[in-house]
This record gives C-alpha cells, structure tokens and sequence, in this order.
C-alpha cells in the first residue's frame, strides 16, 4: 500500500479530509498520513483510541514515535498523557493501550538501522 509515498510532492490533510480506517483491533482507528507497505510499514498516522481499548502485542522492527495529543496512551511501560513524547528503538515491542481513549501521532519504520 502506498499513501503519499512521495516524498517530493506536499500533501496538506485538513481535519475535514481526515478518513478514519479501522484497524486490526476493535475501537482503535486511524488517519493514514503516509505509508509505505501495508500493517508492518513506514508509516505516518493519527491513531484514535476508543476507551478500553487495547491492541495486540507488536514489534517495531524500525523503530517508533508516538506523541500523544489527548487523552492517556498506555502500554506495559508506563501510561502517558497528552503532551508525552515516546521513541521506542528497533526491535522493541509492546501492548499499547487506553483505558480512557487518546489520540496520538505515530511514526514506524524510519529510524535509521544502528541508530
């Protein structure tokens, strides 16, 4: 899958453009920024989370950046709010969670190889 994979041409999204797709977990949905490859991918997202929702356990093989934007982003490591940024390395895994819903901005798979 390829999502304004080029990367020389700008691409504005306003809120009203926004299409929210379902994911692979029930309640959590998301806005596919950019993307390069389908569920395991380069990726730029929003990602909403509906309350009580959690998503299988996953490994980042290049590496992800979340930054939550409202609401609680939780995982097995810690519960984080609006305003927390997170960098997770490659081959880190994790559950994430929200008991209370959140929304958050991700990143996958761009994190340089040894970095």
């Amino acid at each position: 899958m390829h999502v304004n994979a080029d990367f020389a041409t700008r691409v504005v999204i306003r809120p009203e453009d926004r299409q929210w797709i379902a994911s692979p977990a029930g309640g959590v949905e998301r806005v596919m920024l950019d993307r390069i490859g389908d569920e395991v991918a380069r990726a730029t997202s929003l990602v909403r989370w509906a309350p009580g929702t959690t998503f299988h356990r996953h490994q980042h093989w290049s590496g992800e950046e979340i930054l939550v934007l409202d609401g609680v982003f939780q995982d097995e490591h810690g519960a984080y709010p609006a305003g927390s940024w997170l960098r997770s390395p490659h081959g880190s895994q994790h559950t994430p969670f929200s008991d209370t819903g959140c929304l958050i901005y991700v990143k996958t798979g761009h994190l340089p190889p040894g970095r």
